[in-house]
């Protein structure tokens, strides 16, 4: 074969053209693409919203499948992780890939202590991230003392009010008998139901700290880096 010098220098000129291995690999992906920086939320969202990763619960035993005989929410959930359907809302991925790091994002949620909510947690956390919403914490709500019942007629809205009493009135100069009425009331939303919301809103906040904790020191993943960033603990302040 003869010798073509410039094919030879073109070849030369392409290899000092590559960059060198190391430092700059360390900051790329398997594929060479660079690592994707997401916040505890944004892979969380991530994984279950846009990859469709699965939790993988573990079958109850015979205690747990005794005690969900009422067919209530977590016995259903337990259920379609047996049959292999969905577990935390969202289709199933037919025939498509579900992301390496996603599964391992799915796995570490699953992984919650019993402490920060467990399993209940986990499900909940991966039904917020797949709906891409955050707890309902009641933003601006304050308890409203209001009727208890009202009726409409063509006059409007009014409220429903009670006989209580029956008093003798001189009006006029007659006496006169005169109904005493109340209009019963309500307070809507009751304080209570405002402080739970707000204390399910922390809960979720701080089992979403320690999945950031773990994700962050993990190595397991291949393009995804999970960096600092977390919901506000109390935004109602």
């Amino acid at each position: 074969m003869k010798y073509d010098r410039r094919l030879h220098q073109s070849i030369e000129k392409t290899k000092a053209k590559r960059p060198a291995q190391g430092s700059a690999n360390a900051e790329r992906g398997t594929s060479g693409r660079s690592k994707r920086e997401m916040t505890v939320q944004q892979a969380l969202e991530w994984s279950f919203r846009v990859e469709k990763a699965q939790l993988e619960l573990p079958p109850p035993d015979d205690a747990e499948a005794a005690e969900a005989h009422g067919y209530g929410l977590e016995y259903v959930l337990l259920r379609q992780a047996q049959l292999g359907t969905k577990v935390d809302g969202g289709r199933f991925k037919r025939d498509s890939y579900t992301h390496e790091d996603a599964e391992v994002i799915a796995a570490t949620l699953l992984m919650l202590p019993d402490a920060l909510g467990g399993k209940r947690m986990a499900i909940r956390i991966a039904e917020l991230a797949r709906a891409g919403i955050t707890p309902d914490w009641m933003p601006g709500v304050v308890p409203q003392c209001l009727p208890r019942e009202t009726r409409k007629n063509q006059h409007g809205e009014r409220s429903v009010t009670e006989v209580v009493d029956v008093e003798r009135v001189l009006s006029r100069g007659k006496w006169r008998t005169v109904e005493v009425l109340v209009c019963p009331v309500i307070w809507h939303p009751h304080q209570e139901q405002i402080d739970a919301a707000r204390r399910g809103y922390q809960d979720w906040v701080t089992a979403l700290g320690w999945v950031s904790e773990v994700l962050r020191g993990s190595a397991l993943f291949r393009e995804v880096v999970v960096v600092a960033g977390m919901p506000k603990d109390v935004p109602w302040r």
